[in-house]
C-alpha cells in the first residue's frame, strides 16, 4: 500500500513552475535541471491522478486541480519552512516594518506580500508604499526595519547617490508607454509630446525630463500623478507618454515604438537597504527570507 501524502521537493517545484510559467523558469528557481524538474511534475501528476498544467507555446498554467493544489502547496511548505525554522531557533517572531517603492512589480506585490506573511504566522507586518526617494532619505530615521528603493542604472555605471547600496534583488528595462490610442495618434501629430509624470523628488522622472531636455526634444506636462498607480490610470486614459520599468507595465499600457526617436532609458535596479547597527535579529532574518521571494 502507497503512503498517503505529497512529496515536499515536489511541492516546492510545483510551486515554483506555476509562478514561473514554465518548466525553464521554475529551475532556475529550484536550482534544478529541466529534465529533473519535468520528472518532479510527472510523478506529482501521477500522484493525484490528473492533469495540473495546461501546456501551450506561451508556457504553462495550471488547470483547476493545478490551482487547487497551489493553494494547499503553498500552506504545506509555508508551515514546513516555518517548523524547521523554529526548531534552529530562527523563528521570525515580533513587529516589522516594512516599506517599498510603489515601482516594485505593482501587480505582483500583494501576492509576496501574503505569501511573505503565511511563511512567517508569527511575524506582525506593517507594510507601507513609499517612494524610493522618501525611503532613501529615511534609511537611518528609524521610520522603518526593512527598505526597499529603486536606483538608476547607466550601462555598467550606476548613478550617483547618496543612500546607501544595499543588495541588489532585480534589475529591469525602463521603456517609454502609452495607451494604444494615444500611440495611434502620435502618428499623425506634431509635438510637443504630452508627458505624464510623477512629482520631481522621484529620480525617474527627474531623469527623464533631463533625456529629453537634453536631446532638445519639445514635451509639455499633461498630467501629474502623485504615485505609479495614478500615472498608470492617467497612461490608460491616454492623457500621454511617460516611462516605466517592465514590472509595472499592466493591461492597457503598450511600449512606444522605437520610430518615435525617444531617448534612450538607463536600467531600474531594486535595492534592499542594508540594515542598521544593532537591529533586532529578527529582522535581520526576514531581510534574508523577503530577498528569497522578491526576486
Amino acid at each position: 500500500m502507497n503512503a498517503r501524502g505529497f512529496d515536499l521537493a515536489q511541492l516546492r517545484t510545483f510551486i515554483a513552475v506555476t509562478e514561473a510559467g514554465s518548466v525553464s523558469a521554475g529551475a532556475g528557481r529550484v536550482f534544478l535541471s529541466q529534465s529533473s524538474v519535468s520528472e518532479q511534475l510527472k510523478k506529482l501528476e501521477e500522484r493525484v491522478g490528473q492533469p495540473l498544467f495546461v501546456r501551450s507555446k506561451h508556457g504553462m498554467a495550471a488547470t483547476p486541480a493545478g490551482a487547487k493544489l497551489l493553494a494547499h502547496a503553498r500552506r504545506i511548505v509555508a508551515i514546513c519552512d516555518a517548523a524547521f525554522d523554529d526548531m534552529l531557533g530562527r523563528s521570525l517572531d515580533g513587529e516589522l516594518r516594512l516599506a517599498i517603492t510603489d515601482y516594485y512589480r505593482p501587480h505582483d506585490i500583494a501576492e509576496i506580500i501574503r505569501r511573505f506573511a503565511s511563511q512567517h504566522p508569527r511575524l506582525r507586518l506593517h507594510v507601507t508604499v513609499l517612494p524610493s526617494a522618501v525611503i532613501d532619505s529615511s534609511a537611518d530615521d528609524n521610520a522603518f526595519d526593512i527598505g526597499l528603493s529603486l536606483r538608476l542604472v547607466e550601462g555598467a555605471r550606476k548613478n550617483v547617490s547618496s543612500a546607501p547600496a544595499g543588495t541588489a534583488i532585480r534589475r529591469e528595462r525602463l521603456v517609454w508607454v502609452s495607451a494604444a490610442q494615444t500611440l495611434r495618434e502620435r502618428v499623425a501629430s506634431a509635438p510637443p509630446w504630452p508627458l505624464v509624470l510623477l512629482p520631481s523628488t522621484c529620480q525617474l522622472q527627474r531623469r527623464v525630463v533631463k533625456l529629453l531636455d537634453d536631446a532638445r526634444i519639445p514635451y509639455l506636462i499633461s498630467h501629474s500623478a502623485s504615485g505609479v498607480a495614478g500615472l498608470q490610470l492617467a497612461l490608460k486614459a491616454g492623457l500621454g507618454i511617460s516611462c516605466l520599468n517592465e514590472s509595472a507595465v499592466g493591461e492597457g499600457i503598450l511600449p512606444c515604438p522605437a520610430s518615435f526617436g525617444l531617448p534612450t532609458l538607463p536600467a531600474a535596479e531594486f535595492h534592499l537597504l542594508p540594515g542598521q547597527p544593532g537591529e533586532a535579529p529578527h529582522v535581520t532574518n526576514a531581510r534574508a527570507a523577503l530577498a528569497e521571494l522578491l526576486v
